[in-house]
This record gives C-alpha cells, structure tokens and sequence, in this order.
C-alpha cells in the first residue's frame, strides 16, 4: 500500500513539475527570405503551420538573425555576439578533416543552461558551429544529436557537395549510412519520437532545418501545388518552402497530440534571408556524392524580401531581417504583432525567464536582450540603440534608420538609409561624411571589445 501511495504521489510530482516548467521547441529554418511565409505577405505561398504559429502567438516584423548560417546559430544558441566565441569564419565542416573553426567550448549555451533546470535536451537537424569530434552539441548540453555537423547536404545520399565532397550524417559522432531516406523526414522522425518520450518531464528541442536551403528537394506532392506557377525560381521555391513549413506543422501537431502545446514555447525563425547561390554545380569528375560533374544543386534564388534588397551573404535587410514568432499559448499574447527591433540573440534571456531559470553563475556575459516587455506591451521599447554584425571582412553597423557597411580589406564604405523611399538602394556615404564617420568610430568600438578573450 505504502509502494502504491509513493508510486502515484511520484506521478504527481512529475505533473506538477511539467505544468511548473514549460517545454522549449526552437524551429529555426535556413535560408528562409524576409517574408517568406503567407502571414508574412507572401500569399503566393502555402504556409499553414508557420502562420498558425502566428495566431497563436507574437510575430515579428524586424528581427535580425545574421547574414549566414554559422554566426546565426551562434548568436541563437549563446545569446551572444558570435565574434565572442571564435565564430568569425565558416567553421569546420568534415569531423575527419584538420581542425579548423569550431565554437569554444567555453560559451554557454541555452541546453547548457536549461539542464541543470532538470531539462532533457536535444537537437535533431543542422549544427554547423565546428564539426570537430571534440566539439559540438554533445559537448556543448545536448543529451541527443543526430543530424550534420557542417552546413548542407544533398537530402537523399547525405553528402556535402562543395569541393570534392564528403559524407556527412552523424548520431553523435557515429557516422549514420541512409541513402536513399529524405533527411528532413529522419530528423523530424527522430524529434517526434523525443517528445513521445520526454511528454512527462521538461524538455528544450532543437530543430534546426537544413531548408528552404539548396539543393531544392522538396517532396514532390508539395511540387505538385506550385506547378501552375510561371517564374521557375519561386515555383521550386516555394515547394521546398511548403515542405519546410510541413515538417514543422508535424512538430506542432505532435505536441497538441500529447497535451503539451499550452505549456511548451516555440520559437521560430530563419537564419538569414534567402540564397541567390544559383551557380553551384559538382566541378569534378569522381565526386564522393557519386554524383557527375555539371550536377546542380544550387538555390533557385526563389525568395522574397518584400521591399527591401538584399539576400544571404549581405548585410542588407534582406540578408539580415528574417521571420520570426514566439507562441507560448498558455501564458503569451495571441494573432499579435511587434515592430521592434529584436535579434536572434535575445531567445536565450527570453526563455530563461519564461522557464524560470537563472543564468549558470559561471556563464560570460550575455549581448541578447529580454524580450517579455516587448511581448507583453506592444509600446515597450527596443533596448537597441545600435546593431552590430560582422562575418569574415565584412561588417556592418546600424544606428535609427542608418546602416555603414564596410570591409576590413578595403577603406571604401557604403552608407545606406532604411527610411528611403526605395530602402537602402542608395549610397549616402560621399554626402554624409559625419554620419560615416560616426558610425565607423561605434563598428571600431564595438570590433575591439568582442573580439577581447
């Protein structure tokens, strides 16, 4: 009898422990363009799961992720500047390649901070912060991966294709041989099967898409939907951007199904704006893919931005300026809308404090922002006065309606203005000197304090 009363009072425990701590899903899609889902304008696209994330929770019309992959999973993850731990070039990709760039290891990140919280935490999807076997997300506080280590594949034979190409689809750092099984589906797989298993305890899921992103596999039922459309590009474009937006309707229908949707907070977001890369083709004979040489796999250059210019690889708005959403049912605003300046850095405070957690004491500095006033008070103000970006050479810095964008090898800057009547299509920078003189002084700044170990 006394077993039995342990047993349930158990039970109990953990209920109320799950209704105490909400769950944490962050869906966070590559190469998806500025307005490129159907609540975002785009009604050319078939977008029902991203735009119920939207009725169901806040949608933002000016966040900022970064202008590429890697520095965008960094800043997300750590809540900080990606200059700050070592992410200032592509990292490395191949585990069985020399050691290049991999994250250190000493930032924190947000499963790192969510575990000790009693968290099981996992990321099922695309890493790309260091494919080293000493690095990566089991080294950094995810309890499960499976996924790539670098930052695309071919979605059926699992290998990288730039260069001579190499084999990348790993559980952990065990190397995982599928050909012939779509990626997308694998990692969804595994992601549904996580929730079925962890629905009575606490958990933070990381579902990190390798699309909209080339090669444009979409699954063909979702080609089908578009075949009607005459520009090619938007047509395999939004295929694969119907294929994105239904993996991520089976993550949230998988969750309503175990009764966990009012209390888990899912985030959504891309990367950076959409690919022009339209030129990428196997430039070898024997490539390891298997695949011939000619064979393309770039983008479709497909996406939108609405009106501004811009795409990945820039630090124009449609490089930098990406959809983004928090839906947390039980306890957010609901069909709302906010136009403040956000960034991908601000979802680590953010879900701290909706989870209830403190910061680990040992944990650097964060440059992310809290963003619950702004949730919860549509006239709460941004806490940016300036934003900063930089990848490689190229760096970038804006202050109101100003942006100067600058490159470390050349003297020459280009000053741009986001209230033009064509947004930043003209060069400011010979008639303002003061201005791009002001603004070089704050990148300068700004360049020496995060690059301090």
């Amino acid at each position: 009898m006394k077993f039995l009363f342990l047993f349930w009072f158990a039970l109990g425990f953990v209920s109320l422990g799950q209704a105490a701590k909400p769950n944490v899903v962050i869906l966070f899609t590559d190469d998806q363009g500025t307005v490129d889902a159907n609540c975002y304008g785009s009604t050319d696209l078939i977008t029902p799961n991203i735009d119920k994330l939207a009725a169901t929770g806040v949608r933002f019309t000016q966040a900022y992720a970064h202008t590429v992959c890697c520095p965008a999973r960094a800043a997300l993850l750590t809540g900080r500047h990606p200059q700050r731990g070592g992410v200032v070039h592509w990292t490395q990709g191949d585990m069985n390649s020399a050691k290049g760039i991999n994250m250190a290891l000493e930032e924190v990140t947000l499963a790192e901070a969510l575990k000790p919280a009693g968290y099981r935490t996992a990321l099922y999807g695309k890493w790309h912060l260091g494919a080293h076997r000493d690095y990566g997300p089991k080294k950094q506080g995810f309890d499960e991966f499976f996924g790539i280590r670098d930052g695309f594949i071919d979605n059926y034979n699992h290998y990288f294709l730039h260069g001579t190409g190499f084999h990348d689809l790993y559980e952990g750092t065990t190397p995982v041989k599928a050909p012939g099984l779509y990626f997308p589906e694998l990692m969804v797989k595994r992601a549904l099967k996580f929730i079925d298993a962890n629905r009575e305890r606490p958990f933070f899921l990381y579902v990190p898409f390798n699309i909209p992103h080339y090669p444009e596999q979409a699954l063909r039922r979702h080609e089908a939907l578009y075949k009607d459309v005459k520009d090619p590009a938007r047509r395999s474009y939004g295929a694969i951007m119907t294929t994105t937006d239904y993996y991520i309707g089976q993550v949230i229908d998988r969750l309503e199904k175990n009764g966990l949707r009012e209390n888990t907070i899912i985030i959504f977001m891309s990367d950076n704006g959409h690919s022009e890369e339209t030129g990428n083709r196997i430039r070898v004979d024997n490539h390891k893919s298997g695949y011939p040489k000619d064979h393309f796999y770039g983008a479709s250059g497909g996406g939108a931005t609405g009106k501004w210019i811009g795409q990945k690889g820039t630090f124009l708005e449609g490089g930098v300026r990406v959809p983004a959403i928090i839906s947390y049912p039980s306890k957010l605003p609901k069909g709302e809308v906010r136009g403040q300046v956000i960034t991908a850095m601000d979802w680590f405070p953010t879900v701290l404090d909706l989870c209830g957690v403190r910061q680990p004491a040992n944990a650097p500095k964060l440059d992310g922002q809290n963003l619950m006033p702004i949730v919860e008070q549509k006239d709460a103000k941004s806490e940016y006065k300036k934003l900063h970006f930089a990848w490689g050479t190229q760096w970038a810095v804006r202050e109101g309606d100003w942006k100067l964008i600058g490159n470390t090898r050349n003297p020459r800057v280009s000053l741009h203005n986001l209230a033009d009547a064509k947004p930043e299509v003209k060069d400011h920078a010979k008639e303002k000197p003061a201005i791009v003189a002001r603004l070089k002084a704050l990148h300068d700044e700004w360049a020496k304090e995060v690059a301090k170990k």
